[in-house]
């Protein structure tokens, strides 16, 4: 079963986020996810968000989404994730 990592971002200093996005694909492409979204202007169709950005990945199971998210190498750059931006990031399952 799929599994997506949803990632919602508050830019909070942009310039360590960007090194950060910046290295992220040549990490990620190590793993077996897909990068289906990461838009920093979703259109907001109800309610309010107070966020900058959305990213999207796909990962074949749950184990796959694992491997990546603990990886050495993610955990290395998403230092400047965590202090380049405000994130709340969930897990989920497709049907």
């Amino acid at each position: 079963m799929s599994v997506y990592i949803i990632a919602q971002l508050k830019f909070t200093r942009r310039e360590l986020y960007d090194r950060y996005q910046s290295r992220f694909m040549g990490v990620f492409k190590k793993f077996r996810g897909k990068l289906l979204v990461a838009d920093a202007h979703p259109a907001v169709l109800e309610g309010e968000w107070p966020r900058d950005k959305v990213v999207i990945m796909e990962f074949p199971d749950d184990a796959a989404a694992k491997e990546f998210q603990n990886s050495p190498e993610y955990r290395e750059i998403s230092v400047d994730r965590k202090a380049g931006a405000d994130a709340i990031v969930l897990a989920v399952r497709g049907l």
